[in-house]
């Protein structure tokens, strides 16, 4: 194939010095102010009486904060699905459609033509920011393949279509991306996923994948077939990704914690010259990537049409928080991140929370969502924290996390105490075996020391095991996640493990699927 990296080089070149040119605080008000103008004239902006004359102050005052719920019974649920000059001028032409991972509530998130223009700008940064990083690349000498969900979107009315984000993103792709871009169309609209993998992994060994992009649990799923696909071919085991894509340079993840995951891809890409590069895509708008190495940050994409703030998570449900920006956020808060967006997104909450790790250039460390927290007894643990925690104690034992889910158990009787359960599922280097009771005793016990490490407020509740009990382990199978999801017709695509269920009913119901494999599960068991 034609190498025509060279290309890519000529406008990462002229983006490297728009971008180090750039000032954080006139970049994001210019923003503010072309999205005001733009809105003008839609239900909204009549509504609440946008003015080109309102500085961000004016903007906060007139404007609340908004969650999805409150956007679609105010403004999108009467006119669904044809949402015109609603929230955005014109008609929004496409829906993403999302389910998050701890209501599982189906929500419809406006894609507008401006917002499909926006995240291909943002995929070349990505781009950018890997020839940066690596400047002899000849990325564009093989293909990117990108495992997502389907790309088939359902017509919901003329014009106005429905799907995956990735099934949006593959309908409105440009010409120059499709070039080299991987799976072809006779196979990205396959919707069983099981099949889908099959078809790719066949596929792909006749191609030279140069980059992947997608979802570490299901790229986890997707290499372990692959490597035994390849292998057969062989007459052989293949355990490395550099056996079958040797030209990979890249790996673009996101979507879920990477640290639960980090050692694991660490083996599957030994001997590649493969890096790997966090990005933070939402059905909301693409948002940041990491410019620089695996765990300084992900650098905000400040000149996309997304204008951004953040609400301490503590003030979420004061009627007036302390709201900054990204001329006064302060370094090492948790936030809840709030954007306004080229698709009619005013001050929405996308559900997300963040810490900001520097100020010039913005970059953010995405530490779980609002929902996303274990708080049944009062101890507040974030999602980062019991990623953390969990990657830890697999590395005390030697071993890897493939997926886990954690939640809470609540007493069942006089004089008992609460506590969490974390429901594993280890790599295969464990085998069906698990782990033996040694090892899951320490498992255990490291999980829940650093818990107390990283938790002032843990630490407090489990001081003399006076307001919850250690943490409980239960491990199962290789798979088994994988089985579990598709059960509830989540398999693969953008649908993600929730890593911490506060739905009681939902909790109870993996519970009781992980009790099906037994009392060893396959390893060893704690209730």
């Amino acid at each position: 194939m034609y190498d025509a990296t060279w290309l890519l080089r000529l406008y990462a070149r002229r983006r490297l010095r728009q971008l180090a040119a750039m000032d954080p605080q006139r970049t994001q008000r210019r923003v503010l102010s072309s999205l005001i103008d733009r809105g003008r004239a839609t239900t909204f902006g009549r509504d609440h009486e946008f003015s080109a004359a309102w500085s961000l102050d004016d903007y906060r005052s007139r404007v609340p904060l908004r969650d999805y719920d409150a956007f679609w019974e105010d403004y999108w649920r009467a006119p669904f699905p044809r949402l015109a000059d609603c929230t955005w001028p014109g008609l929004i032409p496409w829906l993403a459609v999302s389910s998050g991972t701890t209501t599982g509530t189906t929500k419809y998130i406006p894609v507008s033509r401006e917002m499909h223009r926006s995240n291909v700008r943002a995929s070349a940064d990505l781009l950018t920011h890997h020839l940066a990083n690596r400047p002899g690349s000849r990325l564009f000498a093989g293909r990117v393949f990108m495992l997502g969900g389907s790309t088939g979107l359902v017509r919901q009315s003329q014009g106005v279509f429905s799907g995956d984000l990735s099934g949006i993103a593959t309908a409105a792709m440009p010409a120059w991306a499709r070039l080299r871009y991987f799976p072809p169309r006779d196979l990205e609209s396959i919707d069983d996923w099981q099949i889908k993998i099959e078809r790719f992994a066949e596929r792909s060994l006749a191609e030279d994948i140069t980059a992947v992009v997608g979802t570490p649990s299901w790229l986890l799923i997707y290499f372990e077939r692959l490597a035994e696909i390849a292998g057969a071919r062989r007459g052989g085991t293949l355990r490395r990704i550099a056996d079958v894509y040797p030209d990979l340079e890249m790996l673009a993840h996101g979507g879920v914690a990477w640290a639960p995951y980090r050692d694991r891809f660490a083996a599957l890409l030994e001997g590649s010259r493969a890096e790997t590069r966090e990005v933070y895509p939402a059905s909301e708008g693409f948002f940041a990537i990491a410019d620089r190495a695996d765990g300084e940050g992900l650098r905000l994409l400040l000149d996309n049409g997304i204008f951004y703030e953040f609400i301490p998570v503590d003030q979420l449900d004061n009627p007036q928080p302390d709201c900054r920006w990204i001329g006064d956020v302060e370094p090492g808060v948790n936030y809840a991140l709030a954007v306004t967006t080229c698709a009619g997104l005013w001050r929405y909450l996308v559900g997300d929370t963040v810490t900001v790790v520097e100020r010039d250039p913005p970059r953010v460390l995405v530490t779980g969502r609002t929902s996303y927290m274990l708080s049944a007894f009062g101890e507040h643990v974030i999602g980062a924290e019991v990623e953390r925690a969990v990657a830890e104690a697999a590395r005390t034992i030697g071993a890897t996390v493939s997926d886990f889910a954690a939640g809470s158990l609540f007493p069942e009787e006089t004089g008992a105490r609460g506590g969490h359960l974390y429901i594993v599922e280890l790599g295969p280097e464990r085998g069906e075996s698990g782990l033996d009771s040694e090892q899951h005793a320490r498992f255990a016990e490291r999980l829940d020391a650093a818990l107390c490490r990283l938790n002032d407020d843990y630490a407090a509740h489990r001081a003399g095991g006076y307001g919850m009990d250690a943490a409980r382990v239960r491990v199962v199978p290789p798979g088994a996640f994988a089985v579990w999801m598709k059960s509830r017709g989540k398999l693969g695509g953008q649908n993600k493990v929730p890593r911490i269920i506060n739905d009681r009913a939902l909790f109870d119901g993996l519970r009781r699927f992980a009790d099906s494999y037994g009392e060893t599960g396959g390893g060893s068991v704690q209730r």
